[in-house]
């Protein structure tokens, strides 16, 4: 990785903790931008660059997932790489040990009881949307 990827990789970093503070501030873009300073043409630009980041990641995973059918005993080998994009945590409260995964303002909640070959197909969507 040389200087150039390092540099693009910490603005992606830096735009994607700003998506999260607009998030989490609860306000809308533009009054977010406005409060913060940047253009709200900046903030599209970055969101859009984050997300064609997100689906690239996410088609590199499609092409290194163990196919589900290899494995009998239910569970899926997914091969997560560098996600930086891609927020996975447990759930808490009632979901508590349930798996979610929210990208690009799409958020998929599963408990250990729902089936690896629909979550399979789920993920595999979301990646064709992408």
């Amino acid at each position: 990785m040389d200087t150039r990827d390092i540099a693009a990789e910490y603005r992606l970093a830096h735009w994607a903790q700003i998506m999260r503070n607009r998030i989490d501030s609860g306000l809308s873009i533009r009054a977010f931008c406005e409060n913060a300073g940047i253009r709200e043409n900046t903030y599209f630009y970055w969101q859009k660059k984050l997300r064609e980041t997100a689906c690239e990641e996410l088609a590199m995973i499609q092409t290194q997932t163990v196919q589900t059918d290899l494995v009998g005993t239910g569970f899926t080998e997914v091969k997560l790489g560098s996600i930086s994009q891609a927020q996975i945590s447990h759930a808490e409260g009632e979901l508590h040990g349930a798996l979610q995964i929210e990208m690009s303002g799409v958020k998929i909640t599963a408990t250990s009881t729902y089936p690896a070959d629909k979550l399979s197909y789920i993920l595999l969507e979301l990646v064709k949307q992408c």
